[in-house]
Formats: structure tokens, sequence, C-alpha cells
């Protein structure tokens, strides 16, 4: 199994790996792609790492035998405290249906738990049937609320949700 631990400055290159992985693995699942990702700088990764690190959000990175398999990160929402924002989800396809995608949801559901959140919600791309059954597995369910899905004007995100 597969460990799961808080991205920070020390793995941010592992971070790294993984997030291009599933951006080239799954494009629709993301709100930015591989072109833009890719081109970032070293010193941007270790920023963007401590960025998740910090009071109002943590990331979440899947390592199996050292080699990064998964990630997740949370925020809490600005205008709604209580409810935290799950994104950026990803697991490698040799490690699906294996319990990593339980644990990182798990990591973020435990972290909004310590910041006093009573509401995990996520937004999920209208093509993504994998990604859907998987949140439903865990108890989350459509809300109603759509929009836009901002790379391809042909898909939009429908956001679930679950109480915790």
């Amino acid at each position: 199994m597969a460990s799961i631990e808080p991205i920070n400055r020390h793995n941010a290159l592992a971070f790294k790996v993984a997030r291009l992985r599933a951006l080239q693995d799954t494009p629709t699942a993301f709100g930015s792609t591989y072109a833009v990702e890719s081109r970032r700088t070293e010193q941007e990764w270790l920023q963007r790492a401590d960025r998740w690190h910090g009071d109002r959000s943590v990331a979440f990175l899947a390592l199996d035998s050292k080699l990064p398999c998964g990630i997740v990160g949370s925020f809490l929402d600005r205008e709604e405290p209580s409810h935290a924002v799950l994104v950026s989800m990803w697991v490698a396809p040799s490690h699906r249906r294996s319990g990593v995608g339980r644990a990182l949801v798990c990591a973020v559901v435990d972290w909004a738990r310590t910041k006093d959140a009573r509401v995990v919600q996520l937004t999920v791309t209208c093509n993504n049937d994998t990604a859907i059954t998987f949140y439903r597995s865990l108890g989350f369910s459509f809300t109603g609320a759509t929009e836009p899905y901002p790379n391809d004007a042909e898909l939009f995100e429908q956001e679930m949700r679950r109480a915790i």
C-alpha cells in the first residue's frame, strides 16, 4: 500500500512528477494543462508546495516505494470556511482500485475536520464517469450546481458534496 504524506518543499519534485503525469493521463480532469505546467521552473514548484502547506490549504502525495502514484489538494472556501474544497485528485493507472484514491480522500477529510469543516465539496468533469462512480462510493452526491469546463466548451463541471 502506498504511503500518504503532505506535500512540502522536501517532496515538491515528486509532486511535480505526479502532477505532470496526471495532466497527461487525464487532461480534462484539471483546470490547467500539461503545456502550461511543464514550463514551470523548479523554484516555482517549490513555491507551489509552500502554498499548499498552509493554514487554509493542504495537498497530499501518495508514494509507493518512493515513487509518486497519486495527488490531491484541498482548501477552505473563502466565503464558507466550513466547506473544504477537494481539488486536483489523481491516482496513477497502476494504482487505481487499490485503495490509494480512498486514502487520499480520507486524508483530505481528516484535515478538513481539524479545520472544523462540515462539508467536503468538489467538481468533476461531466465525462469522467470513473471519478463520478468513485466519489459516489465515498458518499458524495451531486448538488445540481454546474459550471463550464475552462479548457473545452463542450464539457462542464458538476459539483458534488458530502457532509463530514
